[in-house]
């Protein structure tokens, strides 16, 4: 565990010291959302009833320019040979790194949804369903993102091929946390049984992202 913490701390402040990838993030979602809200117009209603599933559809694609650097980097400098000879289980190293990228990306992401959302007339009641149901989902998100990351580490400019990889394992995380948000508006279910579905997701990455990582790892290094 001291080896998970120790790799723990350095991803979290390597993401913080060359910034880029959250701050990358972060301005991409918002000009996402600002070119949604240009092209729809300045039609309220309309937006209030799409936020949700524009907000959530926004964050996805700003997730997705951050996966390269969950392998990239240390498949360049070597630190993925010296993982693998560490005495740190392969598998929970790259639970530790996928961790760090969800505390990086995911949860200043999910904070951001909210101030966001007042440019799409976000009503006020969804605010706390969404950062909900973002910051559970975006653990699906770094998770299954590290299996992608983990094919395409040793391909040339990957990034694009690990985006197409990984998208569509995300439909069920956007289907599910989309339904949560318009639940909680009064849809016509309720909010538990979609978000205790997204949980699901999120726990079931949680346990097969490392170990699916791992293998994909050790297969191309065969």
């Amino acid at each position: 565990m001291t080896a998970f913490r120790a790799l723990l701390y350095r991803d979290i402040l390597l993401a913080l010291r060359l910034g880029g990838g959250v701050t990358l993030a972060i301005g991409f979602f918002l000009l996402v959302i600002a070119v949604f809200t240009f092209g729809i117009g300045p039609d309220l209603p309309l937006l209030a009833r799409i936020a949700p599933g524009m907000l959530w559809a926004a964050m996805l694609l700003s997730a997705l320019l951050t996966l390269d650097r969950l392998m990239q980097a240390d498949f360049e400098d070597g630190s993925l040979d010296i993982m693998a000879g560490a005495t740190l289980n392969l598998e929970l190293g790259f639970a530790a790194k996928a961790l760090a990228h969800w505390l990086t990306t995911g949860v200043p992401l999910s904070l951001a949804a909210p101030l966001l959302g007042f440019l799409v007339n976000l009503d006020p009641g969804a605010i706390i369903p969404l950062v909900a149901t973002m910051l559970v989902g975006t653990i699906a998100i770094s998770f299954t993102g590290m299996i992608g990351a983990a094919l395409t580490v040793a391909l040339r400019r990957g990034g694009l091929l690990t985006a197409i990889l990984v998208l569509p394992l995300y439909v069920p995380v956007l289907i599910f946390g989309v339904s949560a948000v318009q639940a909680a508006l009064g849809g016509p279910t309720s909010f538990t049984s979609p978000f205790l579905l997204l949980c699901a997701i999120s726990l079931a990455s949680l346990v097969l992202g490392p170990v699916a990582s791992a293998a994909a790892i050790r297969t191309s290094w065969q």
